[in-house]
């Protein structure tokens, strides 16, 4: 045992033989801070009741809710709900760059795009929605350092 372990034991051997002595007990209830304390304690074993009720209700309810099958199913199936979409839309999203990198590589880091094709570029519908959506993120930042300025 170690010598703190060993100095608990000792006090906690004191401590009960003190308690079962009246004359050190009395002492220590005579002592004011001990009396203001118990004062306290007396005066507050109604609320300190009542929220011990409370506790040992929702221990019960948070008990019965976490050990319930059923809800941990139906738990389970919401969020599957909620989350499936948004991982097809990612999954989509990262074959998509994917595949683009591919073609990327495939045709050559020299492949350079020249006004025309860039004209040409800019009559296709992803890369309009690709552009409104860049200039309504980028309005979005500069209205939000606008307001952090002020």
């Amino acid at each position: 045992m170690s010598e703190t372990s060993q100095d608990h034991v000792a006090g906690n051997q004191e401590a009960a033989a003190a308690a079962s002595r009246p004359d050190v007990l009395l002492e220590q209830l005579l002592k004011p801070e001990v009396q203001e304390s118990l004062t306290t304690l007396v005066d507050n074993l109604p609320k300190l009741t009542e929220m011990l009720a409370f506790m040992t209700k929702a221990y019960d309810f948070g008990k019965s809710v976490a050990t319930d099958p059923v809800l941990a199913e139906d738990t389970l199936a919401s969020l599957s709900g909620f989350t499936k979409p948004v991982t097809e839309t990612a999954k989509g999203v990262a074959s998509a760059a994917i595949e683009a990198g591919d073609r990327i590589h495939a045709q050559g880091e020299q492949a350079q795009i020249g006004v025309f094709g860039l004209m040409k570029m800019l009559k296709d519908p992803q890369v309009q929605k690709g552009l409104r959506f860049a200039q309504a993120y980028l309005d979005v930042l500069n209205e939000r350092e606008q307001q952090n300025k002020r």
